[in-house]
């Protein structure tokens, strides 16, 4: 029995992960869900957007779906982001992004480090607050483990990796990210393995996505690189992604935000928290029932309706048989 811990966190998060549990539990297995809380709202109630209740139920379980935050944009005292939390308690250095569209053959994973670069949160202010300074943190270790990870998904996909940095200004951090990148890619020998420049990358996905695979890079180029590839393959409402450690738990979320201009009106789009749940399947080994979700996903339109949407995956699911899908490989 896998134990999950449902943390729908705020906004429209409230609407998708239910749909997204009904959708599991519709697969009729051996899975047990426990709910717990975590964000802004939880902030502004307990006084701490990641409680320590919820971290002890999640130090028990085997996964987390974890839904959406609404983050302040301005520094507020004794917040922070409830997702950065659970990455860094269990140490999720793993960010894995799939973006797939087999009607452009588009069909590539970003592997993103999920611990250091520039989500540091290493930020001061200088000269009485007229200058803001942060610190972009790169270690051999963290670029080491995030490299090994990215070439051991392109092994069991289309074996190709593309390291992605911009160490022609960056000399240092992307210095160190590319060398340490470089020296892990040579333990894999049938992999074929680039380097692009970050914004060579971003016009390149652009103008022939299906060329990529496997693209690995740093924390905030990842973020931005994974969203434009959202954006090619049908926006965030199609974006799950995936943050995996060495062990258990790992969390899985849907990439859109907590949208409070459409919360509460039953709209959301739940196919990005359901695409989640597939990479949560595939990630306890069901990978037959975690194929068959995500073709049936991609392959339903959103109706305008978060219950209307999920319905008619979950009568698909009912009617269709199990069989491996080629519109996607999830992480």
């Amino acid at each position: 029995m896998a134990r999950i811990v449902l943390i729908p966190g705020d906004g429209i998060g409230a609407e998708v992960i239910p749909a997204a549990r009904r959708v599991l539990e519709a697969l009729t297995l051996p899975l047990e869900f426990v709910e717990a809380e975590a964000g802004w709202g939880c902030f502004t109630r307990r006084g701490d957007a990641l409680p320590g209740d919820t971290l002890e139920t999640c130090r028990g379980a085997d996964a987390i779906l974890f839904g959406a935050t609404q983050s302040p944009m301005t520094k507020v005292e004794g917040y922070r982001s409830p997702i950065l939390g659970l990455r860094r308690t269990f140490d999720l250095f793993a960010n894995l992004r799939p973006a797939f569209d087999t009607a452009r053959g588009i069909d590539l994973l970003v592997v993103r480090e999920n611990t250091e670069g520039l989500y540091s949160g290493r930020e001061r202010l200088e000269d009485d607050g007229a200058t803001a300074i942060a610190e972009r943190v790169i270690t051999r270790r963290a670029s080491q483990r995030i490299v090994r990870a990215a070439c051991e998904r392109a092994m069991a996909r289309r074996k190709r990796l593309t390291i992605v940095h911009k160490a022609n200004v960056l000399k240092e951090t992307c210095g160190l990210f590319r060398a340490a990148a470089l020296d892990v890619a040579r333990d894999f020998p049938a992999l074929h393995v680039e380097e692009m420049l970050v914004d060579t990358a971003a016009m390149r996905l652009v103008q022939e996505p299906g060329r990529f695979d496997v693209l690995v890079t740093t924390n905030l180029f990842g973020d931005i690189l994974s969203d434009l590839a959202a954006g090619l393959t049908g926006g965030l409402g199609l974006a799950p992604s995936a943050n995996l450690g060495a062990g258990r738990p790992a969390v899985f979320e849907p990439v859109h935000g907590s949208a409070p201009d459409i919360a509460g009106q039953g709209v959301a789009d739940p196919r990005a928290a359901i695409l989640s749940a597939a990479l949560l399947l595939d990630w306890l080994d069901r990978s037959a029932e975690a194929a068959h979700v995500r073709r049936i996903t991609l392959d339903t339109p959103h109706t305008g309706s978060t219950q209307g949407t999920t319905d008619q995956i979950i009568t698909r699911l009912a009617t269709l048989t199990l069989n491996p899908s080629p519109s996607g490989r999830g992480t």
